[in-house]
């Protein structure tokens, strides 16, 4: 296990408690459909996706959720040496019936799951690298797997791929009942960021918000922001963390609103 699983190793510590907040507003924002799978995407790479959606999975886990996290990013996964497993056998293996070893793989999706240190956090690792991410993502198996996973356990966290490179995220946002995009601060084009909205909308995917990261903070303190369907604004102050500097801002679109904007978002350009 990695140091960057925060909330594992350091579940008191301010950034975990951040998670926490996620998770709930997460939660509350489908009290009455229940959530069951939530994608985890990115407009491009190095926004720190992967980060926030081990994390987020994490505090579910601690929370007494069964969770499966489910790594979909075959072309560049990195879930594994998060969490210290095995790449392979993984999704693609399974997906594609074959093993990492070229011969013909188990065809029961539990054998693909892997336990983790965390309590009630399972894992399936994005697998050996195929040349056909996308084709297996949009094929019937892979449907009906993400049924079968939603019956195994409470909540099944998908880490997708940046959606302005690849639309495999694209693929798996029209089957889940919500997801997340993240950002980073001043590094995330606004244009980008309306693109992947649009796109996953497009797609008769649902959009639950943003989260800001690699926020910078002030010498003392650093802030959480969370902007909902109305304009007012929560904000929670923590003390410095030495070990992450993170801040999340969340514009919530509420159901059926689909034309709302997503807003606190810094334009660069």
């Amino acid at each position: 296990m990695k140091k960057e699983l925060i909330a594992a190793r350091e579940p008191k510590s301010p950034i975990s408690e951040l998670f926490r907040t996620l998770r709930t507003n997460i939660q509350f924002m489908n009290t009455k459909t229940g959530l069951k799978s939530l994608l985890v995407t990115s407009t491009s790479p190095s926004e720190g996706k992967s980060w926030i959606s081990s994390n987020l999975a994490t505090t579910f886990a601690q929370a007494g959720k069964r969770v499966i996290l489910v790594d979909c990013d075959m072309r560049k996964g990195r879930l594994f040496s998060v969490f210290s497993v095995p790449p392979a056998p993984g999704l693609s293996n399974y997906l594609s019936g074959v093993n990492s070893n070229g011969e013909s793989g188990d065809e029961k999706i539990e054998s693909y799951i892997r336990k983790t240190e965390v309590e009630n956090l399972y894992l399936i690792t994005a697998g050996s690298v195929p040349p056909n991410p996308s084709e297996l993502l949009v094929s019937e198996k892979m449907a009906e797997t993400m049924k079968k996973l939603e019956d195994m356990c409470d909540i099944v966290i998908y880490d997708g791929t940046p959606t302005n490179l690849v639309t495999d995220a694209l693929i798996i946002s029209r089957n889940v009942d919500s997801t997340i995009i993240v950002c980073a601060y001043k590094y995330t084009k606004i244009d980008d960021l309306e693109r992947v909205k649009r796109d996953i909308l497009n797609v008769g995917g649902k959009i639950a918000g943003v989260v800001i990261n690699k926020m910078p903070i002030a010498q003392k303190e650093y802030y959480a922001s969370y902007y909902y369907g109305s304009s007012t604004a929560v904000t929670t102050t923590h003390k410095k963390s030495t070990r992450n500097k993170v801040d999340f801002a969340a514009r919530i679109r509420p159901e059926n609103q689909e034309g709302s904007r997503l807003y606190n978002i810094e334009e660069n350009k």
